[in-house]
């Protein structure tokens, strides 16, 4: 009896097991998939098709894996493939409801941002949170719009820290795509020719000028963590460094966003005093960026682990 019992706890086991990962498969293929037929981005409505068999391909290929890896009693690699499944309908369904909502087209500025926040009601402070963590990693939308919708929505302290950690969040994982998986991917995601164009202005000087660009308004920092991740840069460096320069940088931008007007002679002077000032700053930094990069990496002892790697690959 107790032998029986064991016996079918194994089957209902083994049964709840192939079925969890089929129909989560099947779930989250589903998901993708009619998120992809909704009207968004430009970039999907010309490839609709191309992603949708790329979508039903990937989920196939790791619904077949971890089938494989159940039947065979790999227990390791099923696991594993199994908290990937997970994730990816979970992602899924996220895809799904910010393409059904329209949501992607209603931040395109401040006010449609700032009215679709405030109708998810006691949700707005995580929906702002995930706007914020997605316009760095998918939302073709500058940060200056959106803390300019939060501080309207929630005020420049409140702004500042829900910014903060969707940003911060965001730019931790564009780092880890580009260091993790590479050039191609991130060229996929961000574009080649934009990629080329900034890797090659940062070549030899990617601590400074990314630290530097981090801190300042009016450049594309969202595009720049994946190219930290490509670049020499460190993740103890890179950790430290995007949450100061983010903290100081939000927090400022969501307090003259509050303090300095856009519709007043004095309120449109001191913007314009602000960019003359951060153009003059960065003319500046790119005059003597070798002499500033090289005194970081001195700092941080990057010269002289760099020399000892290199007199160690000479008498190899």
């Amino acid at each position: 009896m107790y032998m029986l019992k064991e016996s079918t706890r194994d089957t209902l086991k083994h049964v709840f097991n192939v079925t969890a990962t089929v129909l989560m498969c099947i779930a989250a293929g589903f998901f993708i998939v009619s998120g992809l037929l909704f009207d968004t981005l430009e970039f999907i409505n010309t490839n609709r098709t191309l992603l949708i068999s790329l979508a039903i391909g990937i989920v196939f290929i790791i619904m077949l894996c971890g089938l494989i890896f159940y039947i065979l009693d790999l227990s390791t690699l099923y696991k594993t493939t199994f908290c990937l499944i997970v994730c990816l309908f979970l992602i899924s369904v996220v895809f799904y409801f910010i393409c059904s909502t329209g949501f992607i087209k209603r931040v395109t500025d401040m006010d449609s941002l700032r009215e679709m926040i405030e109708e998810t009601g006691a949700w707005a402070v995580w929906v702002f949170i995930l706007v914020q963590f997605l316009q760095v990693v998918a939302l073709p939308i500058p940060s200056t719009i959106t803390v300019m919708a939060g501080t309207a929505l929630f005020g420049p302290l409140l702004c500042s820290l829900y910014s903060f950690i969707g940003i911060f969040i965001g730019s931790v994982v564009a780092f880890a795509i580009g260091r993790w998986l590479g050039y191609r991917v991130v060229s996929w995601i961000v574009g080649k020719e934009e990629l080329d164009k900034w890797l090659k202005k940062l070549k030899g000087k990617d601590y400074l000028l990314l630290s530097i660009m981090f801190l300042l308004p009016l450049f594309p920092d969202d595009l720049l963590c994946f190219v930290a991740g490509l670049s020499t840069m460190t993740w103890p460096y890179f950790l430290i460094m995007i949450f100061i320069t983010r903290a100081i940088s939000i927090t400022l931008s969501a307090y003259s966003f509050e303090t300095i007007p856009f519709n007043t002679w004095w309120g449109l002077l001191c913007w314009a005093l602000i960019i003359a000032a951060v153009i003059a700053l960065f003319v500046v930094v790119c005059k003597y960026s070798d002499q500033i990069d090289k005194f970081i990496k001195n700092k941080l002892g990057l010269n002289v682990k760099r020399k000892k790697k290199n007199d160690k690959n000479k008498k190899l």
